[in-house]
């Protein structure tokens, strides 16, 4: 039974993306999600890493993905107290899934992570989502990056429920952008190719705050998550601007 409504939620997730989550256009990217960004300002990005990608919306959350390391460049999130709570009856469906929308010269795709060594690790997590349908669609494969598995299930999952528990506390909503950090020559994985991060981070935005701070990690087994980094350090690294006009 539970097979049965898993598979269906991953059908509704394919169903949902053809029609509610979008490749957005190039000329007004996240047209169909900005409620996701801060004052609904996307980030910017530098020229060299603006190659090959594309934005894509999803329910609850949105990605700008990468067609030359076949992971998201990042990926975007509102989390709140109300949120969190949805969140927290929802069932890992664990159905991951190639994205269709995207070519698939610019894709992972579900043989590349096996036998890797390496996790499929969300950047926005499973347990951010709070309906089925966001469930379901948080194993998309562009929500994936190759993760060093001790990281995943246990520091970065740290990180993820230290971002829900302030989301619980703040008294609006969290702006949360997650993403990777790669080597000039990065170690890849799969017939694909799908590049592996070097570091990966997390940005949170508390507008009633007007405070932004970030956590930061390598991508290894041993990796312990220290004190997080400053807003204008996090851009000094990465070269994204993540908020705009906004700090």
């Amino acid at each position: 039974m539970f097979k049965k409504f898993a598979l269906g939620l991953v059908l509704a997730a394919a169903a949902s993306i053809a029609s509610v989550a979008s490749v957005a256009s190039a000329t007004t990217p996240f047209s169909d999600c900005r409620q996701f960004f801060a004052k609904e300002t996307v980030p910017v990005i530098p020229n060299d890493q603006a190659l090959m990608t594309r934005p894509l919306c999803f329910s609850a959350f949105a990605i700008m993905h990468s067609g030359k390391s076949r992971t998201p460049l990042y990926v975007a999130e509102k989390l709140n107290r109300r949120s969190v709570l949805d969140a927290q009856d929802k069932e890992r469906t664990n159905r991951f899934f190639a994205d269709a929308r995207l070519p698939r010269a610019e894709r992972a795709e579900l043989d590349d992570y096996k036998g890797s060594g390496f996790d499929r690790g969300h950047m926005a997590p499973a347990g951010d989502m709070s309906s089925d349908e966001g469930m379901a669609q948080s194993f998309s494969l562009a929500n994936m990056v190759p993760q060093a598995p001790e990281n995943n299930r246990k520091t970065w999952a740290n990180i993820e429920k230290a971002a829900r528990k302030y989301a619980m506390r703040a008294t609006g909503d969290v702006y949360i952008v997650t993403g990777p950090v790669f080597d000039k020559q990065p170690q890849t994985i799969g017939r694909n190719q799908v590049w592996v991060p070097k570091y990966l981070y997390k940005l949170m935005y508390d507008p009633a705050e007007k405070r932004a701070w970030a956590y930061w990690v390598e991508n290894a087994d041993d990796a312990k998550a220290g004190k997080p980094i400053s807003y204008e350090e996090l851009v000094k690294r990465t070269g994204i601007q993540f908020l705009p006009g906004i700090l």
